[in-house]
């Protein structure tokens, strides 16, 4: 009978950001989402135009407790408090726990003791600045750094003079996101910003997972305003195409993107909107950065390292 070192593994776990799941996919394991009638909040599965594969299941919640896992992958704070509490059988809260986390600390920045205070949980952060931000605890931790894949053919073109910022709700979620930052960089510098109500910022509106990549390629570079966040997908994503980035020199970001090889990051927005400035005046510049960007990205965030990273934390946790 095979080993946990040589069989699949049967994952227990929720669908709460969509491409996140969807590269973590990318893993040679068995996936079962937990799922409600309608698939409401916290209990979407195999929903949107992402290409699932044959690896990811859907479980309905009221079937879990009598389903046999190997190990159970927490990714929200509700999941953890109370699902593992009221979903899990006893014997299912004995099983192997991973929890992605997949934020920096929203309470305080440096001081927030995280909930999954347990030697015998993983805790995996998304990046080393956000582990770096957690009191983790005695929980024990590893960072696993994104993977990405992007649509076969999609390459930065650069031909828009302009540039792409992607937020969802960024009216809704203030100056942590970087409303004001985006707002007024935007009186001086032509920016489009899509994503999720768009709209009421004085955006376009939300694209599709699997059209953005071609949406953003035409736009001359990739504006990141926000000040605290992990280091979002639709950046590397940007990166991956060949497109140059500018942003904040804050939490991971000032780590990725290097001054006058992949972009622009600095604390100064001044700085920052010359920098656009520059790019826009300069589209042989900003494909020269572009390129830059696709190297680090094919270097560091290629989907093949963090496939096989979380397969050998699984197997490590089952072992």
């Amino acid at each position: 009978m095979p080993t946990a070192n040589q069989r699949r593994l049967r994952v227990l776990t929720w669908h709460v950001h969509g491409n996140y799941m969807y590269y973590l996919s990318q893993a040679k394991h068995d996936f079962y989402l937990v799922t409600k009638p309608g698939h409401p909040p916290g209990y979407a599965g195999k929903v949107g135009v992402l290409p699932w594969g044959d690896n990811v299941h859907e479980v309905p919640a009221d079937r879990v407790a009598s389903q046999e896992f190997d190990v159970v992958l927490f990714q929200h704070r509700t999941h953890w408090d109370d699902y593992r509490i009221n979903l899990l059988s006893d014997a299912q809260r004995r099983l192997p726990r991973v929890y992605i986390e997949h934020d920096p600390p929203q309470e305080n920045p440096f001081e927030q003791r995280h909930w999954v205070n347990d030697r015998s949980t993983l805790l995996v952060h998304v990046t080393h600045f956000n582990r770096l931000m957690w009191d983790s605890g005695e929980t024990p931790t590893r960072v696993i750094e994104h993977g990405v894949v992007v649509p076969e053919g999609v390459r930065y073109s650069g031909e828009k003079e302009r540039g792409i910022v992607v937020i969802n709700h960024l009216r809704q979620r203030g100056r942590r996101l970087g409303n004001d930052v985006f707002a007024e960089a935007k009186q001086l510098v032509p920016l489009d910003l899509v994503g999720m109500d768009a709209e009421s910022a004085g955006g376009i509106g939300e694209v599709g997972n699997l059209d953005l990549a071609a949406f953003t390629a035409q736009y001359r570079f990739f504006f990141n305003p926000i000040r605290w966040t992990s280091l979002g997908l639709a950046i590397v994503e940007a990166m991956t195409i060949g497109m140059p980035i500018i942003g904040l020199a804050t939490t991971e970001l000032a780590t990725v993107i290097r001054n006058g090889e992949s972009g622009f990051v600095h604390t100064d927005t001044s700085a920052l909107v010359d920098a656009m400035q520059r790019l826009i005046r300069d589209p042989a510049e900003a494909r020269r950065l572009g390129e830059g960007a696709r190297r680090l990205a094919l270097e560091r965030f290629h989907i093949d390292r963090f496939a096989a990273e979380w397969d050998a934390t699984l197997r490590h946790v089952c072992s």
